[in-house]
């Protein structure tokens, strides 16, 4: 099952991406047979196209907002080699004890980096700052038409005055840190992958 897709990734692939993701030698295998059976074109690489073919993504009312992720690396609409897909999932990846104790490198799946990934998804516009418009934007996008405009301005309104701390009218990355300092993030953003 797999062993096609297996024996295109080479030995030295797999240890690289396990040594930059901490993903396990059978959690790639596993992974790259399930970005192969995305490559419809056959090229090694997945376009937006591609994502929008998940179920789960299609049915996301974030689904564009997490594809975007996945392409935020480069300038152009280029697509998504295996490396670069496993970089993104791997700050869904649970963190070991190991892990969290070790302070000498930035994890991909360290809290910091799951909190950057979540910005992301509110920095519509990609200048660093989360806006009331980009809030509002989002809210949308997660409640469709299910609460009026007058609740979906008075969450924003709120959401920016707790988390705005110099008043510029916008959340920036660090004030955004600040915010989600008692949320478990590390449980609420992460996927368990099989062995």
């Amino acid at each position: 099952m797999g062993s096609k897709s297996s024996t295109l990734l080479q030995e030295e692939d797999i240890s690289d991406i396990q040594q930059e993701t901490g993903f396990s030698h059978n959690q790639i295998i596993r992974l790259y047979s399930r970005f192969t059976s995305l490559d419809k074109g056959g090229t090694g690489t997945l376009s937006r196209e591609d994502f929008l073919r998940i179920p789960e993504l299609a049915i996301n009312p974030l689904g564009d907002r997490i594809v975007h992720a996945f392409f935020d690396h480069q300038s152009s609409d280029d697509d998504v080699n295996f490396r670069q897909f496993m970089r993104t999932l791997a700050r869904f990846r649970p963190q070991k004890n190991k892990e969290k104790k070790d302070t000498e490198r930035v994890h991909l799946n360290s809290r910091e980096e799951k909190l950057r990934f979540a910005f992301k998804m509110y920095d519509l516009d990609e200048d660093d700052k989360i806006s009331r418009e980009e809030l509002l934007a989002v809210l949308h996008m997660m409640v469709g038409a299910n609460i009026s405009e007058e609740q979906l301005g008075s969450i924003a309104d709120r959401t920016l005055s707790e988390a705005d701390k110099d008043g510029d009218s916008k959340i920036s990355f660090q004030e955004f840190q600040e915010a989600m300092e008692r949320v478990d993030v590390e449980q609420k953003m992460s996927i368990r992958f099989l062995n």
